[in-house]
């Protein structure tokens, strides 16, 4: 009698070892259909990311965003939280502000530098201003330096691509690499959560110095001319958010030469041809 008692406990045992297991791994399925890695295919949260009525959305061999696309991230608070009096969009991609004119004051005697500020409660990234030169720039790659590491930040969630680019998000740098690389207790890694957001594809990529693609890496390459033709520019970058979203709906960039050559002031819509985003979370889906 004691041993079929004995059998009975270790059934009763065996029988709950397996459902706590079951819901273990049902758990841990559905958060990873949740997130998503940067290698899969699947397109995550297509069900729960809406798309915008009349909003051309365009495909991803696209070279650039639409103006309807563009202006979708172009909210009520978006455009508060810039201050411009004037913005309009320049046909590739990207939003001029007051004339493309900034009030960054170039009168500066200090070696360069970038100032990062501290991330929110939400592990955003905030406002980074710069002082750059030739001597901060930097030309070798990031193995050769060190800078390959990285982080994942807020709002991360991939979705592979077709078309022009390969994934929707990059770990966009407000500051880059490039361009203040060298300069002393700056790190210019994929690592630093106060430099990086998930930023798109195209607003990150677009690109060296094409007029007729104006994402960051136009502006950036601006600089990078500016700089190596022994000019000083500062620099300010402001990640801009939509409420608590945590994917930013654009980067503000403004910059100016001391000898007045080189300024901008510019709005980076965080978009993606022929894709539509839920900024609250990072989720998005294909439309095209």
């Amino acid at each position: 009698m004691a041993r079929r008692r004995k059998q009975t406990k270790l059934s009763l045992g065996g029988a709950i070892l397996v459902i706590v297991a079951g819901i273990i791994f049902k758990m841990i399925d559905e958060q990873t259909n949740l997130s998503g890695t940067q290698g899969s295919n699947t397109n995550y949260a297509s069900v729960s990311v809406a798309t915008k009525s009349g909003v051309d959305y365009g495909s991803t061999s696209d070279d650039h965003p639409t103006e309807a696309l563009a202006s979708t991230v172009l909210s009520d608070k978006v455009k508060q939280t810039l201050k411009a009096k004037s913005i309009r969009f320049n046909g590739t991609g990207a939003f001029l502000l007051n004339n493309n004119q900034t009030t960054l004051n170039t009168k500066v005697s200090s070696a360069p530098y970038v100032q990062l500020s501290k991330i929110d409660s939400l592990g955003r990234a905030g406002m980074v201003n710069a002082w750059l030169t030739k001597a901060g720039r930097q030309y070798q790659n990031r193995t050769e330096t060190g800078n390959n590491r990285t982080i994942e930040p807020v709002g991360w969630h991939q979705l592979q691509l077709s078309g022009r680019y390969s994934t929707l998000y990059n770990r966009g740098h407000s500051v880059g690499y490039a361009l203040a690389g060298n300069i002393k207790g700056f790190d210019a890694s994929e690592a630093d959560a106060q430099n990086i957001t998930a930023q798109t594809a195209w607003a990150n990529q677009s690109s060296n110095g094409d007029a007729a693609n104006t994402g960051q890496n136009y502006y950036e390459t601006l600089i990078r001319r500016a700089l190596d033709a022994n000019k000083k520019v500062r620099y300010r970058v402001t990640p801009t958010y939509d409420g608590n979203n945590l994917v930013p709906a654009g980067n503000h960039l403004e910059a100016k030469s001391s000898d007045g050559s080189l300024e901008f002031n510019v709005f980076i819509p965080n978009v993606q041809p022929g894709v539509v985003i839920d900024y609250a979370t990072g989720h998005a889906k294909l439309v095209n």
